[in-house]
């Protein structure tokens, strides 16, 4: 009886070990995380009032960041020359970007949406920002490809109003961020809206409109 229960147990063992050690395809809609580092960006261009920036994203998809009178715009991947030169997507508050990248990848491994937390800079009691009176949006933002420049905000969610707000924004930028059309529709909140948060606005260069 022994000699039996080991004959059995043995393969099933090796069984189970191989089914744990063998290779996972990649899962549809998978995160991968980069980190934003402005003191290593190329400067596209600058004067007294910011500056425009082409940084290190994810593979050969770059990130385009500007800064001008104190809140921040950025762009994915391989973008329209109009977009880089011309456009800028931000809050009307004062604000600024983590450092944080989550890009949203499809089936193939490409990135369709990144995921990014800005930070509203509201002003406290004393007149300055702080942690507690400082708004959190995270932006779920269309990445633009080869066969489609557009980049721009896709879905707006407080993180501070939604203990989710990380799967909501995920799930926003599953379910909208491939076929936004930039330029022709604007970005809504989803989940709760807080007494912390700034109004979206935007420059599009003249006469620009993603088909």
């Amino acid at each position: 009886m022994h000699a039996m229960k080991t004959k059995w147990i043995l393969p099933t063992v090796m069984l189970t070990m191989a089914l744990h050690l063998a290779p996972t395809s990649a899962v549809a809609n998978d995160s991968v995380y980069t980190d934003l580092d402005l003191d290593r960006c190329q400067t596209l261009a600058e004067d007294p009032m910011g500056a425009s920036l082409k940084c290190k994203g994810y593979r050969d998809y770059p990130v385009y960041f500007k800064e001008g009178d104190l809140r921040q715009s950025v762009f994915y991947g391989r973008v329209d020359r109009e977009l880089i030169d011309s456009a800028f997507e931000s809050f009307s508050a004062f604000n600024h970007v983590n450092t944080k990248i989550e890009w949203r990848l499809d089936d193939e491994g490409n990135p369709f949406a990144a995921i990014l937390r800005w930070f509203i800079d509201n002003p406290g009691p004393d007149g300055s920002s702080t942690r507690a009176s400082r708004g959190e949006i995270l932006v779920v933002s269309r990445v633009g490809t080869a066969a489609y420049g557009g980049s721009c905000m896709v879905a707006l969610v407080d993180a501070k109003a939604n203990r989710n707000a990380n799967e909501l924004a995920r799930q926003m930028a599953d379910e909208t961020a491939s076929d936004f059309a930039c330029g022709m529709q604007e970005p809504g909140w989803t989940g709760k809206r807080g007494d912390l948060i700034s109004e979206r606005t935007f420059s599009w260069p003249e006469g620009y409109v993603v088909e």
